[in-house]
């Protein structure tokens, strides 16, 4: 992967939600808007305490990576002036962390992020980690 600029850097500093497309063993895609946070090399996107239509650990998303850890991650900006339309999107390998360095790093980085986060318990539920393979940036990043 090629290394990101300071500009497509500070892009993803600044936008809140990205949106997560995951697909099952048979191809079947399945996309979600997330919360996430990259850590310079990795991005992360916890589980959370939102309310859900089926248990945590049992999300379509989850499901998923474990038959299938190719992921895209598509971050925008939508503005009327079109002059200031951005997206970077990555593709990446995907994996469900439960504990470990990785999500304690991830609980931390998250909760700077989102004040949310403080009051939730990601810290004891599934947080997942993208290794981005290839990215592309398009518009005013």
């Amino acid at each position: 992967m090629k290394p990101l600029t300071r500009a497509e850097l500070a892009f993803l500093r600044a936008v809140r939600i990205a949106h997560l497309a995951t697909a099952d063993a048979a191809g079947q895609p399945h996309v979600v808007p997330i919360c996430f946070v990259f850590d310079g090399k990795h991005f992360f996107s916890p589980i959370d305490e939102k309310p859900k239509r089926t248990a945590p650990r049992k999300l379509k998303r989850l499901r998923n990576i474990g038959e299938n850890p190719r992921v895209s991650l598509v971050i925008d900006r939508y503005n009327e002036n079109w002059a200031k339309l951005a997206y970077i999107l990555i593709i990446g390998k995907a994996r469900v962390l439960v504990s470990g360095a990785n999500h304690r790093k991830a609980v931390n980085l998250l909760r700077r992020k989102y004040p949310q986060y403080r009051r939730m318990r990601i810290d004891r539920l599934p947080m997942i980690w993208i290794r981005p393979t290839r990215t592309t940036s398009w518009g005013a990043v």
